[in-house]
């Protein structure tokens, strides 16, 4: 039995007329009566009765009716949604991020995604960047959204760049430092600093290493969380001071003081990461995070220059 036995018999069905169901297929008769008699054959039962002038339908005929509109209203609608996801109108995108890197961009690109496709669906994940790019090699996520990895990229694995972020010192606003303009990275070998857990972000406490090894010491973590609202509330209650790009005001607001580095430090890269290739929808959401990347660029530059622009 094929879909064509299904749509064939519904016609015919609908009309009660061999002769109307074949205009109404654009078949000729004779092929459609014969399918029509293969499919009795097959289910083993007579679909119809048949008068010199009307086909009446049978009770297994009745029945058979409402199965087949049914398989054939679901595979219309499989077409329909397997066509939409190629056109990126409908989808579903797993996304891993970071919510200190991410939190200047990340609404504003859930946001022109759901314009551009209502159909489509997004499924965020907080997680590190080395817990994307596991996930993403075995198929749990579909992008990435965070630091720039230490190591090696796992086979397929595609990082673009989208922004970079300057490193500042968090401090609460009844710490010492907090009344500095900026400070200084040899500064902070003698300070409390508080991070994430070594468990779950092993590549933060090598990049924090390798950050002060050039200074000649290695920090003291004498806290750590499992999430940045985690590290912002320790901050706060004065337990320590913390490293973190400049992103993190819009998570701490007033909270925290973020003094910049004097001389400033590298910068933490932060960009999008995929294994190749990405779905339609998957595409059309890493284009809605760098159009956010670029309207927050043009924002930024207008704060620093009201004028511009007037």
């Amino acid at each position: 039995m094929e879909l064509r036995h299904l749509r064939y018999f519904t016609a015919v069905a609908e009309e009660q007329n061999v002769t109307r169901a074949a205009a109404r297929l654009h078949v000729s008769q004779p092929p459609l009566s014969r399918q029509i008699r293969d499919l009795e054959e097959e289910l083993g039962v007579a679909l119809f009765k048949r008068t010199a002038k009307s086909l009446e339908l049978t009770e297994a005929g009745k029945v058979f009716l409402n199965e087949a509109r049914a398989v054939l209203l679901r595979t219309d609608a499989a077409i329909q949604a397997v066509r939409a996801v190629a056109k990126g109108a409908r989808g579903f995108v797993r996304v891993g991020y970071a919510p200190s890197l991410t939190v200047e961009i990340l609404p504003n690109a859930l946001k022109l995604f759901e314009q551009q496709h209502p159909g489509a669906r997004v499924e965020l994940h907080d997680c590190s960047t080395e817990e994307a790019a596991r996930k993403l090699l075995e198929g749990k996520l579909d992008i990435g959204l965070g630091v720039k990895p230490a190591r090696r990229l796992g086979r397929g694995l595609v990082f673009d760049k989208l922004a970079s972020y300057p490193l500042c010192c968090a401090v609460a606003a009844s710490h010492p430092l907090a009344k500095k303009r900026n400070v200084r990275a040899t500064q902070m070998k003698d300070e409390r600093l508080i991070g994430y857990s070594q468990d779950e972000y092993p590549e933060y406490h090598t990049w924090l290493r390798e950050l002060f090894q050039p200074f000649g010491f290695e920090p003291m973590i004498v806290e750590q969380h499992d999430s940045v609202t985690s590290v912002i509330a320790a901050v706060e209650a004065g337990h320590g001071l913390a490293i973190a790009p400049a992103s993190l005001r819009c998570l701490a607001g007033p909270r925290l003081k973020l003094l910049p580095f004097q001389p400033t430090l590298p910068p933490l890269v932060m960009g999008v990461l995929y294994r190749a290739p990405l779905s339609q929808a998957g595409q059309f959401f890493v284009d809605a995070v760098r159009s956010s990347v670029a309207l927050n660029r043009i924002g930024s530059r207008r704060v620093d220059n009201p004028a511009r622009g007037l």
